[in-house]
């Protein structure tokens, strides 16, 4: 792909600095959550000279459709002016959803162990729960019909899934990526860059 594409992590939430399995409940961004996003928006501002161009896309959650919206107002643009996609969701954790590692393992002992045996594998308990694995074949497809350049406001698991992708990272490695929040990873031409 000969044309960049910007992918954000949405802001920090409550949940992530309690370190709470978010999937997909929906949780809103915290002030630093919002901070974070409009430094991203800046950011862009700098990179995308023409950003009439691009396709902007969020996962329709509060959190990256908020982080998206204040992300535009920071480069001037229309904030509302984006679409979303839902197969740009999170992971789905089913039944651990909203517990810390901490809370899993009181409650059901030996469980987050078998996590960590094979991470991107691992199908938590629970309607609609899903592993990495199955996770990179929603998203799959997403990233293959980007045909110009975009910027894409997502997920902590999404990326990880787009790293496996392109081949920048084993399954070991994708699960343990750091995946900030304040900033801005580029594809482009098959390459993942961190800016």
């Amino acid at each position: 792909m000969p044309a960049p594409v910007y992918i954000v992590r949405h802001g920090q939430t409550d949940w992530n600095a309690e370190f709470r399995l978010q999937g997909q409940a929906d949780i809103d961004l915290n002030d630093l959550g919002r901070r974070q996003a409009a430094g991203n928006g800046r950011s862009l501002a700098r990179l995308i000279a023409e950003p009439q161009l691009f396709d902007f896309v969020a996962s329709p959650m509060a959190r990256t459709r908020h982080t998206m919206e204040l992300l535009r107002g920071a480069m001037e643009l229309d904030p509302a002016a984006y679409r979303v996609d839902e197969r740009l969701k999170e992971l789905n954790f089913g039944d651990w959803q909203g517990y810390t590692a901490e809370e899993l393992e009181a409650l059901h002992p030996g469980s987050t162990r078998e996590r960590e045996l094979a991470k991107w594998d691992f199908r938590p308990a629970g309607e609609g729960a899903e592993s990495y694995q199955m996770l990179l074949e929603r998203v799959e497809p997403v990233f293959r019909a980007l045909r110009g350049p975009a910027v894409c406001v997502t997920h902590g698991g999404v990326m990880r899934a787009l790293f496996r992708l392109v081949g920048a990272a084993t399954k070991e490695e994708a699960c343990a990526l750091a995946i900030p929040q304040d900033r801005i990873l580029r594809w482009q031409e098959g390459t993942l860059e961190w800016l």
